[in-house]
Parts: structure tokens; C-alpha cells; sequence
């Protein structure tokens, strides 16, 4: 697999400096190839290029469709040293332009303190910046941009949430027990109000990129970024950030000016995907169907990439290796994973894990079953198609466990379709590397979903914690933060309460003071859960044992040969004295039980589990 450097220059008078993307490379890394992208108006007339440098070659010279590029194939040999060199461009009768260009020093903690991984153990907290909390109220308006309204009143507003406002609610996160956070984009989106849905809608949630290679600077930019992901990491907490392989905003250099036309794709024009991915396995799919899939636009303003261009696939894999050393990337969340081209999927998987062997991998897909979610990573079946990602968003036992905690229970419904869904890791090598959730800044939040049920929603709140898989949990969640989406995703992306410095104290959510009865019972209970969940080697890396649901009762055990722990829900109309000598193969040897939450301890045997009631219990002998 060749790295590749994207180096765009994008001065449109003679004296204006040039623009380098990347800012910067890393000297050490195992990929030797490197491509520079020099971007101009008009380089036609540039026809000589050198680099004097040790350790550094060019070794070819290319040119796009679009008279404003250059593309120069160079390699980095393991011999380079970090330093600056200059790219000298020479044409006849003009001016020698040179470029600066760095190579750092890749940081000696990867894979200790930073580039971790994210594993099973972990409890991923997902923000949206701008809805979280406003740290700094001097970054809200950017001139320049092409957006420069800040208007809370409006939903469809950017309201000013930052990578500082994150910062400054370090210690919130830590009482809460996140491992790890995980932001949706963070990316330059420099578009201007955009129609969807009938709205005229902002950037705000980041996924309109317009340069991959800054991050926003309405969330603070780059220096706030690295700011927030070393403070994670001296609290002993990871970042995952959010990528997007598939799409850009329609105001991105590439969408405003492609090297070439097949950059994007236009086989399909600005038609949409039918966002059928069962083509995809499907014996009897046709090649139509198929590209509709990868070829289609999810709107008009987001036009869709064509990694099937080798130098579109080199630009993104690049980008995604930078940003990992730049910011110490943990882990990455992948949107739109069905979308994209499977083998640049599989590309891009490689050569991330190559430079960085810890670094965790997983995909989003909303699928209509297992095998779908199944197919999308490491599995079971034969198919045409074998995928490497580690892991994907688990949107069936999402939907199973809503199922469970609201449904009557009968032989296809309830409780069971819990038990089925597990029942279908089957189809997985390593369900243990999916991620697990209830909801999230695209669906309705589960608080309301549940019908302000208070132990519907203990109940999948245990189930989310204890089952296996890594455990995410949408901000605002832990104090009863409600709504379902009304012709718009706003309204299940509102702004934290007590997150802006006008906000009213009285009703801070980040503080116990600024809470309810209710939902400060909410933030301990959760809490006590993740901070169990931390020292927990059954709930982070044991085996699971489920039980097929009786009398509307449903069991199922975590364990190693250290612990015991047992999860117990009753979404039946009366109480249930367990028979014991069904469970007999997991609870032998066991005489009591400690409630993880509230800490009693109580004998196993002769007690009853009420109506709507569940547990999450620590057996001991």
C-alpha cells in the first residue's frame, strides 16, 4: 500500500503563500511511498520540480486533468531524518517557487499513553461539540466563514459548544466513569446554510467536511484539539474520532476544483443510495443495485467520493494516518461504513493498523439484521467479500434490547428477541469488538423512546453495561436528557443544560446542585455502574452465558475464572422466584450476591426479583 501526501497550494495571486496539506509529515513510518498534491492556480507552465533532501526522492512527476495540479511520487526511506525541506518549482521564465515541507518526530508514547486502542473494558461517552458546552464564547462567530450566525434560539443553528467546553467538564466525565470519548467530527465544515429536510440547516454536527486537514476553528481549531486529546489522556481516558470516507461538503477544495472528474462520483449523478446493503451479500444483487449503493449522493451538497480513483483512496488513507499522530487518535468510528468502496475499506483498515497496531477500528452501518452487521466486519460466513474491520455499531442489539425492555413478552416478542439477536454472534469472530448502545445523535433518545419508564430504562441501562461489546452512551443520557426527532435531528441534539455561561444555575446538569431528584438518582446509578464496570474483569473481557427467557424473566452471566457477575431482569406483571437448578452450571459453588449498585449483600438463594425489576449482581462464595 503507497502512503500518500496530499500538498495543496491554493493561492490565487502570486505573492499569496502556499497552503500544504498535509501541514506536516512524520518521519518513521513503515510506508516508504509518499504522493504530494500541489494545488494552484494555473501550474501548467511549472515544468521542472526538485528535492534536495537525504533520505527523500522523487521519483515521478504527474499531471491532472485540471491545469492546478501536480502530483509528485516520492519516497521517504527509513534513513530520513526529521527536518524541513523545500520542494523547488521551476518553469521557464518564471520565478523559483519554493514550498516548505516538514518532517516530525512520531511521539515515543504511541501505543502507551496515546494511539491505545479501545477495547472491550472501555466505556465510550459520544458528544456533539457544538451541543455540549461552550467553553470559549470568542470562537462562536468566525469571520471568513461562510456561516456566521450563533443562534441557540434556532435549532438549526450552530450554538457555540467547543473542544474547550469539553475540556472544562474533564472532571464531569471522570465522575461519570467515561474511558472514552468520542466527538462527532471535529473537521472544517465551511458551508453555508444548507436545505434539508425543508430547513435551513447549519454545519453544526460536522460531518460537511470542506477540509479535512483543519479542524474547525469555531470548535477552537487545531491546538484546542490536541489540547483536549492530551488532557483525556493525562486522565487516563481515550479519544475516538469520527471519520467520514464517504462524502464531503460540496464546498470542498476537491468538490470545488477535482484533479480530475472521476474524483467524484457522477455514474449516478446526484441520485441518491437506495441504502439497501443486503447487495452487497446478496447471491441474486445486481451490478445496478450495487452502484446506486456506492455511487449515489446522499444529498446535493455532499458529493460522493470515488475511492475507486487510486489517488482519491492514497488522499483519504493519508489524511486518516496524519490525524492519528498528529492527535493521538485512540480509536476510530467510521461513518456510512456500507457506502464505500469494499476494497479501499479493507485498504484503509491496513494501513491504519500497520503504522498503528493498537489503534481500534469500527464501522457504522444502521442495518436491517445480523448477517448485514456481520458482514461489514470480521465473520463467520463465506461470502464473495471478506471485510477486516474489528468492529461495527451493533444496531440490532440496539434494537433488541428496546424491544425487550417495551414489549409484551410472548414466543417471537420481548425478552426474546434479546436472546436472539446474542444468540447470532455466531456470525461474528469477535463480537466483543462491537460497539453497543441504545441510542445515539441520529435516533430518538432512549429516555423518551422508553416512555419515561424509570425501570425500563435501569433495565437496558444494566443490559448496557454488562453485556459484551464496548458500551456507548449518547451525552445528557445519564441525566434524562428526552426528545424524539421531529422532521429534523435537532431536536434529539440539544444543548446540554448549564454547558453555556448564560445558562441558568439553578438547573446546571452538570452539577448535583443543578439536578432533580430524579435525575441525580439517574447520574449515580449509571455512574456506579461504569465505575463497577472499570475494575470488572468478567464485564470487560469475560465470557457470556445467557439463558433462554422463562416466566418473563430473563438471565445471563459474565465470568472469568477471577468473577462471577449475574444480570437478572423481570418485564413481567409479578414477582419471580428463580429456580436455581436451571442456572445450576453458572451459580454452583456461589452462596451470596453483592448488588453492584447499591452494594447489598444478600443470600442467592430464596429471594424473589419484582415486577419490572433488574439487577446487576457480583456473585460470592
Amino acid at each position: 500500500m503507497r502512503i500518500t501526501i496530499l500538498l495543496l497550494l491554493f493561492p490565487f495571486t502570486a505573492l499569496a503563500q502556499p497552503k500544504c496539506y498535509p501541514t506536516h509529515w512524520f518521519a518513521g513510518f513503515k510506508e516508504t511511498s509518499l504522493q504530494l498534491i500541489l494545488h494552484e492556480n494555473d501550474l501548467s507552465a511549472y515544468t521542472a520540480v526538485s528535492i534536495q533532501y537525504p533520505g527523500v526522492k522523487l521519483i515521478r512527476i504527474r499531471r491532472a486533468e485540471s491545469p492546478n495540479y501536480l502530483l509528485l511520487d516520492l519516497r521517504v526511506d527509513p534513513s530520513a531524518k526529521p527536518g524541513v525541506f523545500k520542494i523547488e518549482l521551476n518553469g521557464k521564465g518564471l520565478a523559483t517557487k519554493n514550498v516548505s515541507y516538514e518532517l516530525k518526530v512520531r511521539a515515543p508514547q504511541n501505543g502507551k499513553s496515546r494511539i491505545q486502542g479501545v477495547q472491550s473494558s472501555d466505556f465510550i461517552y459520544l458528544i456533539m461539540t457544538d451541543r455540549f458546552a461552550n467553553g470559549d464564547p470568542s470562537n462562536d462567530i468566525v469571520q471568513g466563514y461562510r456561516d456566521t450566525l450563533c443562534e441557540r434560539t434556532n435549532k438549526f443553528s450552530r450554538h457555540g459548544g467547543d473542544l474547550k467546553g469539553v475540556v472544562d467538564r474533564m472532571g464531569y466525565l471522570k465522575e461519570l466513569g467515561v474511558s472514552t470519548v468520542w466527538l462527532t467530527p471535529v473537521n472544517e465544515n465551511d458551508m453555508p446554510r444548507m436545505n434539508e429536510w425543508g430547513n435551513s440547516v447549519a454545519g453544526y454536527h460536522g460531518y460537511w467536511f470542506t477540509d479535512h486537514y483543519q479542524v474547525d476553528k469555531r470548535f477552537g481549531g487545531n491546538a484546542a484539539y490536541r489540547q483536549l486529546s492530551d488532557r483525556l489522556h493525562q486522565n487516563g481516558m481515550k479519544l475516538i474520532q469520527d471519520a467520514v470516507y464517504n462524502h464531503i461538503g460540496s464546498y470542498h477544495w476537491i468538490a470545488l476544483d477535482p484533479p480530475t472528474a472521476d474524483w467524484l462520483n457522477s455514474s449516478q449523478g446526484k441520485n441518491p443510495p437506495h441504502h439497501r446493503e443486503e447487495v452487497f451479500f446478496d447471491p441474486y444483487a445486481s451490478q445496478q443495485d450495487k452502484l446506486q449503493m456506492l455511487d449515489g449522493w446522499f444529498v446535493p451538497h455532499l458529493p460522493d467520493l470515488n475511492q475507486r480513483n487510486a489517488d482519491v483512496a492514497k488522499y483519504l488513507i493519508q489524511y486518516h494516518i496524519w490525524a492519528t499522530e498528529e492527535f493521538g487518535v485512540d480509536g476510530w468510528r467510521v461513518d456510512t461504513y456500507k457506502y464505500n468502496e469494499e476494497k479501499f475499506l479493507n485498504e484503509m483498515n491496513d494501513a491504519l493498523t500497520r503504522e498503528f497496531p493498537k489503534l481500534m477500528i469500527f464501522g457504522e452501518s444502521m442495518v436491517t439484521s445480523p448477517v448485514a452487521n456481520a458482514y461489514f466486519t470480521r465473520n463467520n460466513m463465506i461470502t464473495p467479500f471478506k471485510h477486516n474491520a474489528e468492529g461495527m455499531l451493533d444496531f440490532q442489539t440496539c434494537f433488541a434490547m428496546i424491544a425487550a425492555a417495551k414489549e409484551e413478552n410472548g414466543w417471537s416478542n420481548g425478552l426474546i428477541k434479546l436472546y436472539y439477536a446474542l444468540a447470532q454472534d455466531v456470525l461474528y469472530k469477535e463480537p466483543m469488538r462491537n460497539c453497543i448502545f441504545l441510542d445515539n445523535h441520529d435516533m430518538d433518545r432512549i429516555f423518551s423512546v422508553l416512555g419515561e419508564d424509570e425501570a425500563k430504562f435501569r433495565m437496558c441501562m444494566n443490559w448496557l453495561f454488562t453485556l459484551r461489546g464496548m458500551p456507548q452512551l449518547y451525552y445528557g443520557t445519564e441525566v434524562l436528557m428526552k426528545n424524539y426527532k421531529v422532521n429534523t435531528d435537532a431536536t434529539v441534539r440539544e444543548d446540554f443544560p448549564g454547558g453555556w455561561p448564560t445558562d441558568d444555575p439553578s438547573k446546571n446538569r452538570f452539577l448535583p446542585t443543578g439536578r432533580t431528584a430524579e435525575q441525580s438518582k439517574t447520574f449515580d446509578y449509571i455512574s456506579r455502574l461504569a465505575q463497577f464496570r472499570k475494575s470488572s474483569s468478567a464485564l470487560g473481557a469475560g465470557k457470556l452465558m445467557q439463558f433462554i427467557p422463562r416466566e418473563g424473566t430473563y438471565l445471563y452471566f459474565r465470568y472469568t475464572n477471577q468473577q462471577t457477575v449475574m444480570v437478572i431482569a423481570n418485564s413481567s406483571e409479578k414477582s419471580v422466584k428463580p429456580d436455581w437448578t436451571i442456572y445450576r452450571e453458572r451459580v454452583e459453588g456461589f452462596t451470596r450476591a453483592r448488588d453492584v449498585v447499591s452494594g447489598e449483600i444478600f443470600s442467592l438463594t430464596g429471594w424473589s426479583i419484582g415486577s419490572k425489576e433488574s439487577r446487576v449482581l457480583e456473585l460470592l462464595k
